[in-house]
C-alpha cells in the first residue's frame, strides 16, 4: 500500500496536495508525517491541518497499514519545503533552493523552469537539470509574503 497515494486520494478532493509523507520508528512506535499544502496555494491554517489530520487519520484507520501504535503528525510546509512540480518551482522563482542530484547537494537561486526543466544558478553559474532527476529539492530560504 503506497500511503502518500492514499494520503492524495483522500485529500486532494478536499483542496489539499500531499508534499510528502514519511514513515519512520521510534522505539516499537511508528511516526506517520504528512506535509500539505492547499490546491489554491493560500496559506495552511490550523483549521487545515486539523481538516487533513482527521481524513487522512480515518483512512488510515481503515487501511490499518501498521501492526504496531503509530503517531500521525500532519504539517505545513515550513521552512523546508520540498519543491517537488514545475509549479513549485515556478511558485518560489528568485529563491534559494537545497537541491541534491546525481549525489551531489548544492543551494542555487531557481531561475528558470521550462516545462520539465529547472535551472538553478549557482555561485553564478546556471545549472539545468530534469525535475525528475533531482533526489530532493527544499527551499532553502522563505519568502518575505506568502506565496
Amino acid at each position: 500500500m503506497n500511503l502518500a497515494q492514499a494520503a492524495d486520494e483522500v485529500l486532494r478532493p478536499l483542496g489539499y496536495e500531499v508534499l510528502e509523507l514519511q514513515v519512520s520508528a521510534s522505539g516499537r512506535k511508528r511516526r506517520v508525517l504528512l506535509r500539505i499544502d492547499r490546491l489554491d496555494e493560500a496559506v495552511v491554517s490550523i483549521d487545515d491541518v486539523a481538516r487533513a489530520t482527521q481524513v487522512f487519520g480515518l483512512e488510515l484507520d481503515r487501511l490499518d497499514p501498521f501492526p504496531e501504535p503509530y503517531r500521525l503528525e500532519v504539517e505545513s510546509p515550513g521552512s523546508e519545503r520540498p519543491l517537488v512540480t514545475p509549479r513549485h518551482f515556478e511558485r518560489f522563482h528568485d529563491l534559494l533552493a537545497k537541491v541534491r542530484v546525481a549525489g551531489e547537494t548544492f543551494k542555487g537561486k531557481v531561475r528558470e523552469v521550462d516545462g520539465e526543466r529547472v535551472t538553478f544558478e549557482v555561485d553564478g553559474v546556471r545549472r539545468t537539470h530534469a525535475i525528475s532527476e533531482l533526489e530532493s529539492a527544499r527551499l532553502a530560504e522563505w519568502p518575505d509574503t506568502p506565496r
